[in-house]
């Protein structure tokens, strides 16, 4: 393929991370009148994890929905609807036949996708592609990179990494986390953030290579946070297998003092995270979002240990000790005025960046035939 006409381009969003991640780049596309295609499944068709559908609904098309959450809430549960999804997906690229799969993050259904453009012959470019996390999802990281065809880093270490894998460097383009193009550009709402005064934003995922300790660790934060009296505003974790015990705690544990919300639009959780006194949990956000703010990152465990991190972060183990000591820091003058203003995860300008390359790089065999260079 190696016409001039504008590249069709496919997204996929399965989450509230990954609709941060593609979001800015799609209304992008609708600016520059490039032709798109979004596919929604996972958490976010479901009723159960603040049905974000409703929101991607009101301002751009949905070419497919595709249910793939069995029930269950377990390991084999979350493995088997991958594979509803990968055979459904499978379907909608040969009607749709778009020229890019554009994918992103580190999720199991951006595996499926990558995995069923790979096989089909059609390219997959993968955004905030090469990093480290913690957990499975840092594994799959890697494994995407092995079968995308472009890969767009966000710091020069995800770059070096990808290179280390044995990817061409053709392949690889440092542009920055796209999530950070609506915080640059102020699109910031503070409906939910107005009024509350000195409030901690926590936000809590199951890890799920720890599935039986889930249980022990919401009550052990819980116990912690209630000790002081700052509000708390709790984001319901995403559909990882262990997310209805710690759903379950946080509800059976809430307080006067706590606020809970199943899901906030993009625009709505900057608001709050920016006026925030602190982030705490395991959300990539507190790394990649809250430097933007200069907010304060307490980061539990070892879902994100393995990210890029900025000064504002302060990693601890799920302890109430260790929380204890370390919202004390978080919150002392001395730790917040050290916080750089700067982000390790770009400049507010990746969408545009993105959209040039995947319309202007040639599809040939150089770009679908891969080599490793090693």
């Amino acid at each position: 393929m190696t016409t001039n006409k504008k590249k069709r381009l496919l997204f996929v969003c399965g989450s509230r991370g990954e609709w941060g991640y593609i979001r800015p780049i799609i209304k992008l596309c609708k600016k520059k009148k490039i032709t798109y295609k979004l596919i929604t499944t996972n958490m976010v068709l479901l009723d159960e994890h603040g049905s974000l559908i409703n929101e991607i609904n009101k301002s751009y098309n949905v070419s497919d929905k595709i249910m793939m959450s069995l029930n269950g809430d377990t390991h084999e549960t979350m493995t088997k609807s991958l594979g509803i999804y990968f055979t459904s997906f499978v379907d909608s690229i040969n009607r749709i036949k778009p020229d890019w799969i554009v994918i992103a993050g580190d999720r199991g259904e951006q595996f499926m996708s990558a995995i069923a453009g790979a096989y089909s012959y059609i390219p997959v470019a993968h955004i905030q592609a090469g990093e480290r996390s913690g957990n499975i999802d840092g594994v799959v990281r890697h494994a995407i990179a092995k079968i995308s065809h472009i890969h767009f880093a966000a710091n020069d270490d995800a770059s070096r990494r990808l290179r280390n894998l044995g990817e061409e460097r053709f392949r690889i383009f440092n542009v920055g986390a796209p999530q950070l193009d609506e915080i640059y550009n102020n699109q910031i709402s503070y409906k939910y953030s107005k009024n509350k005064g000195n409030f901690f934003l926590v936000v809590f995922h199951p890890v799920t290579e720890e599935y039986n300790n889930n249980e022990k660790y919401i009550n052990i934060i819980c116990k912690s946070l209630n000790t002081f009296k700052n509000k708390k505003v709790w984001i319901l974790p995403n559909n990882d297998a262990g997310n209805s015990i710690i759903k379950k705690k946080i509800v059976e544990l809430r307080r006067s003092d706590i606020e809970i919300y199943e899901n906030l639009t993009r625009s709505e959780y900057l608001g709050l995270l920016k006026k925030s006194e602190l982030i705490i949990g395991n959300s990539s956000s507190g790394l990649i979002e809250a430097p933007s703010f200069r907010v304060p990152c307490i980061n539990i465990g070892r879902r994100q240990i393995d990210r890029v991190q900025s000064n504002n972060v302060i990693n601890i183990q799920c302890n109430q000790k260790e929380i204890a000591k370390a919202i004390k820091k978080a919150t002392s003058k001395n730790f917040r005025v050290k916080i750089k203003k700067s982000n390790p995860y770009g400049d507010g300008n990746s969408s545009s960046k993105i959209l040039k390359i995947l319309q202007t790089i040639k599809i040939d065999d150089k770009l679908l035939i891969k080599r490793n260079t090693f």
